[in-house]
């Protein structure tokens, strides 16, 4: 939460807010953005920085009111908080010493370019600055830029301030008179635009600040690319300066309007917004929360039987089946919503869970191998036979404590990972031609089990050692790490971007197939052991990892993720509507944009492609099917080389989803406001084996248009550099990829990295591993170091 501290009004929709964000205050430089979240249902938005105090602590921001979100903002007063403030954001003004610059500044443009021309002429450059607005009033600041200016003009539309015009006319009587090296322009889109025409006109070097649409503004979403120099570029990460005489402008105008509609509808319906009373969401049937006959000693006999084979307990129930019988039963099978009826709900779970009959069941089928090579195939070595024998015995609480020694996250895991080609892979019932047990069901059944029943018990935590370690990032991989390293007796702080914690956790997967109150449990049971949770705080940019040295962090894990969504580089790929899974899944499932009682807008589709083959391809087309519309994916392989798990394709299918397979976009049309129309795509065939071990596919040369009127790209992620390139002399591999040993230990021998900023992208469950073998080798050198 971040405090107004002043508040002054410059006209009837413009206000000056200076607001407490003492790191961000530090840390900004001119050319600075930040994101803010005015309340729990606000949207994020990009908003540029007048000034920074760092030996104050403040942020003076100058807002207009144009949207709900900047007249919510605008509406609080001296002592409200805004609910979250993150920054500062992209890259800063290069300020060098040019000669002679000319700064124009269009209404609340002229915050903006406050800093960058003060920074300017402090460097030595002659700054003339024109200031424009409709009117006198729209004219802002005029003082402050007087005091780092060596002229002022002043324009306004109807002369009544300055000069009568628009902002060109002052920007040329400059140029006419004297010889300009460098004309920089921040306002409305129509004014940098005309403004780095004139400047070209005469042969003059310019460069504009861009605006966009954005959702969280460190490169995740994608929503504010825009085409530079004839190359797709994310303004959050690339910019927001650029060239102004490589901007696709008309391009950059379209997609400014993407959600004009919706965001007047919101607008129309305020007092809703003012009104609204919370909800509570219902979360899908559960049912692990049945009364259970255990044995009076479930969840107090000592760990040390819970996981020896050779306990009586446990030889005992060996020989109440023989193998046989065991092998006869036949796996259970996981209850489902109907399939007609989960396809309209959003944030009720498909898999229901099993009952205890069901799982006890289940769990007879497990042979007890002696050696179980399930636990082999499983990235975090979870002691596999252990929990399912308990959960054998009805011990229910106890097969829990099982997973909690090694699993930092089982009710997600026994939601999300892939099972099938991990541990069930290995399971031996396999080799005899029978399926695996369902190792992902019991382990879900166990977690879950244990948080209704509400008598949950934290895992053992080693008294306190003294020794600070950061986590950079709240996904799978920073959280597996932080629980491992607070059982250890480290003080854990983990440091998270986005406003929630979990990252891909909360923003990439849908509710129906992981709700975010148990990512919420789960993130609180670590909590109660001891982490900290920091959110709003981006490493390498609000704080660096100089800053944690000196705060005296002796380890370093970094988690950051693979946030940087890929695009085909087609035709067309910037029209309206065509966007990154990443933006959609995070405005539906972080955001909450498809709830009318949330601020963040989101165009519905009615005729939706998603393109891909994954899981996140799943998720998305399940999503908009959820959202009405008529879904077809377009997947460039055949249906056997789909990298999806088989159940979320099954799942898809019964909901409706038309797959198209051997297809592939090749270019996108639009209608006439650039709103995507229809796909081209190729028809394809499978030639030879790639890399991957699949065969490549290959066009035929017959194409197909498809209509549509929204598209969802679905192919692959990669690793984010905004935080492998803050960090002074780590080595990167591909795609900027932070190269580490077998312990996952980077170049630098107290960071430690692991999960998709290591691997370019893996599934929840080889994160959480990464972060378990970074944890017990951080630990080993942190202990061999004393």
């Amino acid at each position: 939460m971040n405090k107004i501290l002043k508040k002054t009004q410059f006209s009837e929709k413009v206000f000056c807010l200076e607001v407490e964000a003492p790191l961000i205050a530090r840390s900004c430089r001119p050319g600075h953005f930040i994101i803010v979240r005015v309340d729990k249902d606000s949207e994020r938005v990009p908003y540029t920085i007048a000034k920074s105090d760092p030996l104050k602590g403040t942020l003076t921001l100058v807002v207009q009111e144009v949207g709900l979100s900047s007249t919510k903002l605008c509406q609080l007063n001296v002592g409200d908080q805004v609910q979250d403030i993150v920054g500062p954001l992209g890259n800063a003004s290069k300020i060098e010493k040019h000669g002679t610059v000319v700064c124009a500044g269009g209404g609340i443009g002229i915050a903006a370019i406050l800093p960058i021309l003060t920074a300017l002429k402090q460097a030595g450059n002659r700054v003339v600055s024109v200031l424009a607005g409709r009117t006198k009033n729209l004219v802002i600041m005029v003082d402050d830029v007087k005091k780092y200016s060596d002229e002022v003009i002043i324009m306004t539309d109807d002369g009544s301030y300055g000069e009568k015009g628009v902002v060109t006319v002052g920007v040329e009587e400059v140029i006419k008179r004297e010889h300009v090296d460098k004309v920089l322009a921040i306002g409305p889109p129509v004014m940098m635009k005309f403004t780095s025409l004139l400047a070209h006109k005469y042969g003059i070097p310019n460069d504009v600040s861009l605006n966009t649409i954005m959702v969280d503004g460190t490169g995740m979403c994608g929503a504010c690319r825009l085409t530079i120099g004839g190359k797709t570029k994310f303004v959050c990460i690339d910019g927001p300066e650029f060239d102004g005489d490589l901007v696709d402008w008309d391009e950059m105008m379209k997609r400014m309007g993407t959600f004009k509609g919706v965001e007047k509808e919101e607008m129309e319906h305020y007092e809703q917004h003012l009104h609204h009373v919370d909800e509570t969401k219902h979360c899908g049937a559960c049912n692990t929360a049945e009364t259970v006959a255990t044995s009076p000693n479930d969840g107090k006999e000592p760990v040390e039987s819970l996981v020896d084979r050779n306990a009586p307990w446990r030889e005992e129930l060996r020989k109440k089946m023989t193998a046989k019988e065991r092998k006869q039963i036949v796996r259970v099978r996981m209850p489902e919503l109907d399939p007609a009826y989960r396809a309209t709900t959003r944030t009720e779970e498909v898999n229901k869970g099993l009952t205890l009959d069901m799982a006890m069941g289940e769990a007879r089928r497990c042979l007890d191998c002696g050696k179980p090579s399930c636990v082999e195939g499983c990235p975090v070595n979870i002691n596999i036979p252990s929990f399912i024998k308990n959960i054998e015995r009805g011990h229910v609480l106890d097969a829990a404590r099982v997973l909690k020694m090694t699993s930092a996250l089982p009710a997600v895991c026994g939601r999300v990972c892939p099972q099938e080609k991990q541990c069930e892979s290995q399971c031996i019932h396999l080799k005899m031609k029978e399926p695996a047990v369902a190792i992902g069901y019991l382990e879900r059944f166990a977690a879950d089990y244990e948080r209704e029943s509400g008598r949950g018990v934290l895992p053992e935590v080693a008294p306190a050692n003294g020794i600070k370690v950061a986590v950079v990032g709240s996904g799978p991989s920073g959280l597996s790490f932080a629980g491992d390293m607070v059982k250890k007796g480290y003080e854990v702080y983990v440091f998270e971007a986005l406003h929630e914690i979990g990252g891909v956790l909360k923003y990439g997967i849908p509710e129906f197939r992981l709700p975010n109150r148990i990512v919420d449990v789960e993130i609180d049971n670590l909590r109660k052991m001891g982490v900290h949770f920091q959110t709003d705080c981006i490493v390498g940019k609000t704080i660096t990892v100089k800053d944690l040295e000196e705060k005296g962090f002796r380890g370093i894990f970094v988690g950051s993720g693979a946030g940087l969504p890929n695009f085909m580089d087609i035709p067309g790929e910037n029209y309206i509507n065509v966007m990154s899974s990443n933006e959609y899944l995070t405005r539906v499932n972080l955001m909450d944009a498809a709830n009318p009682d949330t601020d963040t807008p989101i165009n519905i589709g009615k005729k939706v492609i998603v393109v891909g083959g994954g899981n996140t391809a799943m998720d998305s087309c399940r999503t908009a099917k959820r959202l009405g519309a008529n879904v077809t994916l377009v997947y460039r392989r055949s249906e056997a080389e789909m990298p999806a798990r088989l159940e979320e394709v099954k799942h898809a299918k019964e909901e409706g989803i038309h797959f198209l397979t051997l297809h592939n976009p090749k270019e996108y049309l639009a209608d006439e406001n650039g709103r995507v129309r229809a796909a081209v795509l190729d028809v394809m065939e499978l030639g030879e084996p790639d890399a991957s071990g699949r065969r490549r596919p290959v066009p035929t040369g017959k194409i197909e248009t498809l209509e549509c009127d929204q598209v969802i790209v679905a192919v692959g992620v990669s690793p984010n550099p905004l935080v492998p390139k803050s960090i002074q002399g780590l080595e990167l591999g591909r795609k900027n990829t932070i190269v580490v040993n077998d312990e996952m230990r980077s170049s630098q021998p107290d960071i430690y990295a692991g999960g998709d900023i290591v691997r370019g992208g893996a599934t929840v469950i080889l994160a959480m591993g990464d972060g378990r073998r970074a944890a017990a080798n951080m630990d080993k050198h942190l202990k061999e170091a004393k």
